[in-house]
């Protein structure tokens, strides 16, 4: 893993959450664990990871992602396994 992408997965894992986080770190982060992405309607993003696909709402005008996002990126990482 790059380490801007262990970075950022350290900063999904900080309590409290963090609002600071560019959605383009969670994107990178994503690819670097193996997740294909796609382009949904509007700004949705798709990921398939871990077998499942989640769709997410690329955040507009401020890249920064929301705490509920960060919440939810956060669960499903650690149901499977994946720690900073």
């Amino acid at each position: 893993m790059k380490r801007k992408s262990a970075k950022t997965l350290a900063l999904i894992f900080a309590r409290p959450v963090p609002g600071s986080i560019k959605w383009r770190d969670i994107e990178s982060l994503l690819v670097d664990l193996g997740a294909k992405l796609s382009e949904r309607e509007g700004s949705r993003i798709g990921v398939k990871l871990f077998g499942e696909v989640r769709v997410f709402h690329r955040p507009h005008p401020s890249p920064d992602t929301d705490k509920g996002a960060v919440e939810s990126i956060r669960k499903w990482l650690e149901n499977n396994g994946v720690k900073p």
